[in-house]
């Protein structure tokens, strides 16, 4: 097992490698930059003027120098990868005007938190209820479970947050957009913003979880039912192991194996979050500020989401290999 970690490791760093090259080409690919469109922003907004801060000498020419951007690809790419590697510096955000490590840094512990605690609660309402319906099969518990999950399936998460932000507004006179009350959003971190944050949390969680456990609720079931009656669990059955402890220690274990797998998914998605959710309801989170970047050809910002989120995509995925290992016995890698 341990050389099998090892080898994983090791062949997930050329994976990287080729990774964040192919990053980096794809958002290049449209044409011009972002001191494209600025050009054309000051061109439209100081008429003649900004011809001449666009000609040689000028500040667009400034800047597109001391950013390597009048660089070839290759040579843009090198600088921006090995200032990563050697210096953690992702680079400079042209359009925040700030460095891309501390516009993602300001952002990044928001989503985690928001993220990590739709995950948990897709978890802990999934499970249980997964697990009801398979040993309740075709009971009116299964029936309204079922009807549950395809509803959550059905409603998008956006048009969800949009009924509740109408409902909110139209009945209570309140809005329910943002992680903080107006009084906290630019104060500085104390218990009582962290309350404050507690009270807000709640509802994008709400909204976030709903479709992520309808799916999840309808995978546990299927896959609880066809261990239900394999020959382990009938044996078991047969030598007297109680019900409860014979359902949660056997089946239950192996039908968790789609949870633990998509792991490889759930921490990028800790990163990246829902976006659309997440400018419905006006999160600080870092969904937004990614596509944002990608609209206005922030190369360095979108970049180096794109890398951030393709790095969290291998490890979840290998973390995720070993967790399967342990949770089913059957499993082995050689």
């Amino acid at each position: 097992m341990l050389e099998y970690i090892i080898r994983r490791i090791l062949l997930a760093i050329p994976t990287l490698i080729m990774i964040s090259i192919i990053s980096f080409v794809v958002i290049q690919l449209p044409p011009g930059d972002f001191l494209t469109s600025y050009i054309a922003q000051i061109r439209s907004e100081e008429g003649d003027l900004a011809a001449e801060e666009a000609a040689e000498g000028g500040r667009v020419a400034v800047l597109r120098q001391r950013y390597g951007l009048d660089q070839p690809l290759p040579v843009q790419y090198w600088r921006w990868i090995t200032n990563i590697v050697l210096r953690g510096d992702f680079g400079y955000s042209f359009e925040q005007k700030v460095g891309v490590r501390t516009l993602i840094w300001e952002r990044l512990a928001l989503t985690i938190v928001l993220s990590g605690t739709t995950m948990l609660f897709t978890w802990l309402v999934a499970i249980p209820i997964g697990v009801l319906s398979a040993v309740k099969q075709y009971s009116l518990m299964d029936y309204f479970f079922t009807t549950l999950g395809f509803l959550g399936l059905a409603i998008p998460n956006f048009l969800l947050a949009l009924i509740l932000m109408w409902v909110a507004f139209r009945y209570f006179d309140t809005s329910i957009t943002g992680l903080f009350s107006s009084h906290y959003i630019d104060a500085p971190w104390t218990w009582g913003k962290v309350l404050d944050l507690m009270k807000h949390l709640w509802l994008p969680v709400l909204i976030l979880g709903m479709s992520g456990s309808a799916s999840l609720i309808r995978t546990m079931r299927a896959n609880l039912l066809d261990e239900l009656n394999k020959p382990y669990v009938e044996t078991a059955r047969a030598k007297g192991v109680k019900e409860n402890t014979l359902i949660w220690r056997y089946p239950v274990r192996v039908a968790l194996n789609p949870f633990v797998s998509t792991i490889g998914w759930a921490l990028p998605a800790l990163v990246s979050g829902s976006t659309i959710v997440s400018i419905v309801l006006s999160l600080a989170t870092t969904g937004p500020l990614l596509l944002r970047a990608l609209i206005s050809q922030d190369m360095f910002l979108a970049g180096a989401f794109v890398l951030l989120l393709s790095t969290l995509t291998v490890i979840g995925t290998l973390i995720s290999d070993i967790l399967l290992v342990v949770l089913d016995p059957r499993i082995a890698y050689e």
